[in-house]
């Protein structure tokens, strides 16, 4: 065996794959290596549920696959799934109380696809709730902790969110990729948090059957994962058109992992100037200024262009996010499944239900969705907010049909944050970490987040490039470049 045990979760996908074809290690021997790594990562409370019973199970399926010589796309590969994410049998609550015992009797198609390519189960892993937040603080399971910290310090730090579970483990090395989610930034966000690569495909690239609402014209799977080829071997295995979601679209879903590492000479970048926005830091401005230099260095054509709408974007997310929550939560009354508690009448049950079983951010949205359709505002906010979505898809459409290939901004406006240090009175300082990922979700656009350095505390930061409609492969090729020049950053183990 050429590769000792307990460096097994040091391996990308791709390696990890090479090393099973070769018979260096088995599935089962991988498996395990992940699942002392995910024991003693625990303090992360990245991870709701451990299912080491069923990842030996499918580890074993995956090594008498590989000895017939049948080995699929991820024959043997170990990941983590969003608490989002129904997977039959197992925990399935959306890291939410009201949600609570909910075992779903189907699978969601996105993992439905993941097992048929040979995947095995981990474990699901922690969020926030229902997807409504930017730093996991409010799953009902409590925060996850990022791996990383800032230089000599020891302060716990959020990994972002809502997909914070997801991008903690991957960074951890808990998990050897995870699916996620993004409505507004919740795959990409946590990715730039974390020194992760994370990408939100086209909407209706991947189904969204099976996977718990927030808000149904936003929502979006995708992969988490170490490095750029690892997102593009999970996003060709996630991706499919599907009968049971008519918004997926019957695209052919190309090789992905074949763009990692083609040339970019004669792709024209689109360099917006909204993005650019007062007060910003110096450190962030300062690493677009040199993502912008690695592309020109790779043969890539920078142009300036606006996007004039951009200002728009995060209030009009605001108010259409939360009214489609409102409206796709109302199914959850106590009756049916999860979470019951007693009442004098119906009513009163589905008021003490709903109540005990929704968190703080959950119902703050809820409240905001309701309000917004209700009559009289309904004009006034949700068709306005609506007219704004058009107009800022609008612009973009105006770009790529300008010849521009691809657009390059910031991921996030800082690194990582404190637990504990936004969450407290003012809601809409945490919800302006959304500001560079939402309009990505409001035009229905493929948006990759790759690491590209560390800041003055030697945190990660990330640079986001926007493609074109159902043009991940652009990005894919993109993202290269930027890793290949800004290398790849680990979090430095102390849990």
């Amino acid at each position: 065996m050429d590769t000792p045990v307990t460096d097994l979760t040091a391996l990308t996908i791709a390696e990890a794959r090479k090393g099973l074809d070769a018979k260096d290690f088995s599935a089962t021997e991988l498996t395990k290596a992940y699942l002392a790594a995910m024991e003693a990562a625990r303090d992360l409370n990245a991870y709701v549920v451990e299912m080491p019973e069923k990842a030996l199970e499918m580890a074993a399926a995956s090594d008498a696959k590989i000895a017939a010589g049948e080995a699929r796309a991820l024959e043997g590969i170990p990941l983590g799934i969003k608490d989002l994410f129904a997977t039959e049998g197992f925990h399935t609550q959306a890291a939410s109380h009201i949600l609570d015992g909910f075992k779903p009797a189907y699978e969601s198609t996105v993992t439905s696809n993941l097992w048929a390519d040979g995947a095995v189960m981990l474990g699901k892993l922690n969020m926030d709730e229902f997807a409504m937040g930017s730093s996991n603080e409010t799953s009902y399971y409590g925060p996850v902790k990022s791996p990383w910290r800032k230089a000599g310090s020891n302060m716990a730090l959020v990994p972002g969110g809502s997909s914070g579970g997801s991008a903690a483990a991957v960074a951890a090395r808990i998990c050897a990729g995870a699916t996620a989610t993004d409505t507004g930034g919740s795959i990409r966000q946590p990715a730039a948090f974390t020194g992760t690569v994370g990408i939100k495909p086209t909407y209706g690239r991947c189904s969204r059957w099976g996977v718990v609402a927030f808000a149904s014209s936003l929502d979006q799977a995708g992969p988490i994962a170490r490095d750029v080829r690892d997102a593009a071997i999970l996003l060709k295995s996630m991706a499919s058109v599907d009968l049971k979601d008519t918004t997926s679209v019957d695209i052919e879903v190309p090789d992905y992992e074949a763009s990692v590492g083609q040339s970019v000479k004669g792709l024209k970048i689109g360099i917006p100037k909204e993005y650019r926005l007062d007060g910003m830091s110096a450190e962030i401005d300062g690493l677009w200024q040199q993502g912008i230099a690695w592309l020109k260095d790779a043969g890539a054509e920078i142009v300036d262009i606006s996007l004039p709408h951009t200002k728009y974007a995060l209030p009009a997310y605001y108010i259409v996010a939360p009214a489609e929550a409102s409206s796709n939560l109302a199914r959850y009354d106590g009756v049916r499944y999860g979470l019951r508690e007693k009442g004098t009448d119906i009513a009163d049950m589905y008021e003490n239900s709903r109540a005990a079983g929704f968190g703080e951010e959950v119902k703050r949205r809820i409240l905001i969705g309701t309000y917004v359709l209700s009559a009289g505002y309904y004009d006034a906010y949700y068709l306005k907010a609506q007219k704004v979505r058009t107009l800022i898809k609008r612009d973009f459409e105006l770009c790529f049909d300008a010849g521009v290939d691809a657009i390059l901004t910031p991921a996030t406006p800082s690194a990582a944050f404190g637990i504990g240090e936004k969450a407290g009175a003012d809601p809409v300082e945490m919800y302006l970490n959304d500001v560079f990922t939402v309009t990505v979700n409001m035009a229905g656009l493929p948006g990759i987040a790759v690491p590209a350095g560390l800041s003055g505390e030697g945190l990660p930061l990330g640079l986001q490039l926007i493609g074109r409609p159902f043009d991940e492969a652009t990005l894919f090729k993109l993202g290269t470049v930027i890793e290949q020049a800004a290398g790849h950053f680990t979090a430095e183990k102390w849990w």
